[in-house]
């Protein structure tokens, strides 16, 4: 199966200098986890979720409206492709913990986003039939990391 038949389309994305408060907006009304964060070009440069902007409120201690994307969304970006199998995505998501994938064009602009819960639903449906193991994907992303420690 390949991530284009079960990803979640179009991409919301939000921009390099919009405010969290538009991020989570974004996420409120789209009921999202995360969103592509683009740059000049429409080509994704990171990605923000709702743990980065609830953290960002913690630790900052100012309005969602004062804080840019562009200074607490995460810079390096794992994606994959729309023709890449399902079995791709499902294994960075393991190695890498991450519970959302952005789908990307070959110029590296979002199309969509394939999430744990779209492989779920769609292993329900499937009972199994091709043979992978949810159960493994999700113990892989849901294993526990080292607490980083907050900075002073």
């Amino acid at each position: 199966m390949k991530v284009q038949e079960i990803m979640s389309q179009p991409a919301v994305t939000c921009r390099v200098t919009d405010t969290l408060n538009r991020a989570a907006q974004q996420m409120w009304e789209y009921d999202l986890g995360s969103v592509p964060v683009i740059g000049d070009g429409g080509r994704i440069v990171g990605v923000v979720t709702d743990r980065d902007i609830c953290m960002a409120a913690y630790f900052q201690g100012v309005p969602l409206r004062s804080i840019r994307v562009h200074d607490v969304m995460a810079r390096h970006v794992f994606s994959c492709h729309p023709n890449d199998s399902l079995e791709q995505a499902e294994k960075l998501m393991s190695e890498k913990q991450i519970r959302r994938l952005p789908v990307v064009d070959g110029e590296d602009r979002p199309l969509g986003v394939v999430s744990l819960n779209d492989i779920a639903r769609q292993a329900a449906t499937s009972r199994k039939q091709d043979g992978r193991d949810l159960t493994q994907t999700l113990a892989a992303i849901g294993r526990k990391r080292r607490p980083r420690q907050a900075e002073a």
